[in-house]
């Protein structure tokens, strides 16, 4: 039976585990010149309707690391801008290729996709939720931080699809999540009031970055005007002008915190210069980790293991 990745709440306990530790070897083998060619003969789908650096280089770079192949296509460029179903599309590319990673706004869009899909979809990044995103940034957390029990995790700024995938991160690791957000860009409440029905008062929602961040052990922003956004730049700058991450903000945290983008950064506004490349930053671990949990990722979801 083919599994897909659309939300982390679509793995256990047990399978994050299991992601970790694999993207962890796969890791220090690479270091050693080590790679395995276990998907050999297989093609990966990249289907996107958004720009991307990390998650198309991360994903193509693993993909070969892992010895297959990958087909990348620009929605506009598919049969899709004509109006073909998602729903014949998706048994086509079923026919084709071996698993499918989409990048795209709608959230319906790629749940459809993945319900008539024949192979593995995994989420590149919809509007709701970008979930391979913060996979690999809890293995930058357990790189740095060791276990995620008992941790502080917070988030300042947009109550965006990150936010939200950190938080059903929450629901399944032991950590606390501490999300700060200016009034009328919080997290949707169903995903938050689902959340805290199953973690609790281990998320935490307010308007106060001083408190989200107080003897936190990781910072973690976003831009504040994502893709899709633009017309609403200048009344987001307004909103957000107090949740920046800068030197003053980090220094409530411990003094041994980790601060996180997920990148791409718009420096001066988010997050200063002084953070991004200073000693706390780990921005760019981050980034690479992306590829390491995304080899794992696929390892186990086109490969023997799926």
């Amino acid at each position: 039976m083919k599994r897909d990745l659309l939300t982390i709440l679509d793995v256990s306990v047990e399978e994050i585990e299991a992601l970790l530790q694999r993207a962890t070897l796969l890791k220090e083998r690479l270091k050693k010149g080590e790679l395995d060619a276990s998907l050999a003969g297989k093609t990966l789908g990249l289907l996107f309707d958004k720009p991307s650096t990390r998650t198309r280089v991360s994903f193509e770079v693993a993909m070969y690391q892992l010895g297959g192949h990958v087909l990348f296509m620009s929605s506009k460029e598919t049969q899709l801008s004509r109006d073909e179903s998602l729903r014949d599309t998706a048994l086509v590319l079923s026919r084709y290729i071996d698993g499918l990673v989409v990048r795209t706004y709608a959230d319906e869009s790629l749940r459809e996709l993945a319900s008539h899909a024949e192979i593995p979809v995994i989420n590149g990044l919809t509007d709701l939720y970008h979930p391979c995103q913060v996979l690999g940034d809890i293995l930058t957390v357990r790189e740095k931080k060791g276990d995620l029990d008992s941790l502080k995790v917070a988030w300042v700024g947009d109550g965006n699809n990150v936010a939200h995938s950190w938080i059903n991160a929450a629901v399944r690791l032991p950590f606390q999540l501490s999300l700060a957000c200016p009034s009328g860009y919080e997290p949707r409440k169903d995903i938050l009031q689902r959340a805290q029905e199953s973690a609790g008062d281990r998320i935490h929602l307010s308007a106060d970055p001083a408190d989200a961040v107080s003897n936190a052990d990781v910072i973690n922003t976003d831009v504040w005007t994502s893709m899709g956004q633009e017309e609403e730049r200048q009344k987001r700058l307004a909103a957000f002008r107090d949740f920046q991450i800068n030197n003053e903000l980090v220094r409530k945290a411990k003094s041994d915190v980790i601060v996180m983008h997920c990148l791409p950064a718009h420096r001066g506004e988010e997050i200063t210069d002084g953070v991004m490349d200073g000693p706390n930053s780990v921005v760019f671990d981050q980034a690479e980790n992306r590829m390491h949990l995304q080899r794992a990722l696929l390892d186990w979801l086109l490969g023997s293991q799926g």
